[in-house]
């Protein structure tokens, strides 16, 4: 097992936008996100189902990096008016966004003959419709400023590769790409890309949550480098498709994974 990596510090790569970040309380990618956009020079407006962890994440980051940086609303994807409002919201408080993280996503591990139609449904609507529902909310204000901007998407290396119990997950994330892709044709055309990340290993409590450690174990062996990603390794990606240093990628998933050809 390598070590794990020394923390990046924000060389100002994000300074001066405005970005939405859904699922963004708490310790995993969406919360990683958030901090790293802060350090990177970005005002935020995060959005989460958890209303309390939500409160919470929000006041600590306001506290850190100054309440004016940090705007937090309750957003369930799946109800498309709290979606709606969160983009307005952002919208009011700068006048307008850059960027938007779709970080939203639902797994749990379930064989295909037992699983139901509400579990299939469930993940469904969060992890991809959820994705659809945040994507066109970002095109429309995007599109109505004439400004450019950035939507990155967060996919997952299981949307590529086969893993028994996740048939949900893995057609929810196959369609996050197949969207992504889609959308940056039809944003193209008003200056905005679309991009996605595929993690394939990014360890916090959530996954640990809904995953056996028979899993997880078996995961991180199949990593190169014997570890998990920290949250905030993936974070640094997605602050890559959200700067300048990617302008003209479009259309294409990322992959974050050192698993093993």
């Amino acid at each position: 097992m390598t070590r794990q990596p020394p923390y990046v510090p924000g060389h100002s790569l994000l300074e001066g936008r405005t970005a939405v970040i859904t699922a963004a309380a708490g310790a995993g990618i969406g919360g990683a996100t958030a901090r790293k956009f802060l350090q990177e020079g970005a005002r935020i407006v995060v959005g989460d189902a958890h209303e309390r962890r939500l409160k919470e994440s929000a006041a600590a980051l306001a506290e850190e990096f100054g309440a004016d940086n940090v705007a937090a609303l309750p957003c369930d994807v799946t109800d498309q008016r709290q979606v709606d409002a969160l983009f307005a919201h952002a919208a009011e408080r700068h006048g307008g966004l850059d960027v938007v993280v779709n970080n939203a996503g639902l797994g749990g591990t379930a064989d295909l003959v037992d699983m139901t139609d509400a579990q299939w449904s469930t993940v469904l609507d969060v992890t991809l419709n959820g994705t659809f529902r945040c994507t066109r909310a970002a095109l429309r204000h995007l599109k109505e400023q004439e400004t450019g901007g950035v939507v990155v998407n967060n996919a997952s290396v299981i949307g590529w590769r086969a893993q028994r119990g996740q048939a949900h997950y893995a057609a929810a994330k196959a369609g996050v790409m197949a969207l992504t892709r889609c959308a940056a044709l039809e944003a193209a055309d008003f200056g905005v890309r679309v991009n996605a990340v595929a993690p394939s290993l990014a360890m916090h409590p959530h996954l640990v949550k809904v995953t056996t450690p028979e899993i997880l174990a078996d995961l991180t062996e199949r990593e190169a480098f014997g570890r998990y990603a920290e949250p905030w390794e993936i974070a640094n990606v997605i602050v890559f498709l959200a700067s300048g240093y990617s302008s003209y990628m479009t259309g294409e998933t990322v992959s974050v994974s050192s698993q093993r050809a």
